[in-house]
């Protein structure tokens, strides 16, 4: 009798923890029924640029409203601060992150990736006037040298492996670490490759990128709650399709191969 109540218990624990896993794991079906999906964005310019009015522009802007448009639902996104748009996704307050997000093991633990749908970089900017004498990273890498970075990133986390013997400097955004380049308080400033090239575009007579090679390269995707394979499932094919038909690839070139879009901004 005891065996039975266990075996039935352990039956009754089973599916309930089926039909919880279940429940959690149809937010396409929640998207498609109230015709909404929910894209957290961080702001890391090209990626998602912010107006002094509020307005969203940039590259995952684009590709979340393409999405949106493909599955025939309104966009709702949500800004986060980058250390804080992971949580917002496991507490299903976000259909998916579209933030120019690397894959990383360490991500994977929390997170499921879609494939990669683009691909960038880590690199090094620096101020010109302030480097004009250094012509190596190992002299770079002195105490004397402050390295500017952006906490909680792929960039901040190389920074610290790359310049272990220089002064590292982490801020909270990414405008606040190009701000301390521009005014000379950081000789350098380790960043994704997108950002550092329009940074030195934007200020070509300050800010220059020295290295002929990435310091890193990594893929980048979406990223889901765990458990959500239908919505996988329909990135993966969205990722496939706009891939194959070119749209990714141009959409990518204008908001990272030009500064054209700083016209419509």
């Amino acid at each position: 009798m005891v065996n039975l109540l266990q075996r039935l218990g352990f039956l009754l624990a089973l599916v309930t923890s089926l039909a919880c896993a279940q429940a959690h794991a149809d937010a396409l079906s929640d998207i498609i029924k109230h015709e909404k999906i929910k894209v957290g964005v961080s702001l890391f310019t090209p990626w998602t640029i912010q107006s002094s009015k509020g307005k969203l522009a940039g590259f995952e802007i684009d590709i979340a409203k393409k999405i949106a448009a493909d599955m025939g639902v309104e966009v709702e996104f949500k800004v986060y601060p980058w250390e804080k748009i992971m949580p917002a996704l496991q507490k299903g307050e976000i259909d998916f992150i579209a933030a120019g997000m690397a894959i990383t093991p360490k991500r994977a633990l929390r997170v499921d990736f879609t494939q990669p749908y683009s691909e960038s970089g880590v690199t090094l900017a620096t101020h010109t006037a302030n480097t004009k004498d250094i012509n190596s990273l190992i002299e770079l890498n002195k105490e004397s040298v402050v390295i500017a970075a952006v906490q909680d990133t792929i960039g901040g986390d190389l920074a610290a492996s790359v310049f272990d013997k220089a002064t590292l400097t982490y801020f909270e955004t990414p405008q606040l670490a190009e701000a301390a380049v521009l005014e000379g308080k950081a000789q350098g400033y380790v960043a994704s490759e997108a950002m550092a090239r329009i940074f030195a575009m934007t200020h070509a007579d300050t800010v220059d990128l020295p290295l002929p090679e990435r310091l890193l390269t990594y893929k980048i995707a979406f990223a889901v709650s765990k458990g959500e394979q239908p919505l996988l499932n329909f990135l993966n094919a969205w990722i496939v399709s706009r891939t194959a038909d070119r749209w990714i690839p141009a959409t990518e070139s204008f908001w990272f191969d030009s500064l054209e879009w700083q016209e419509a901004q």
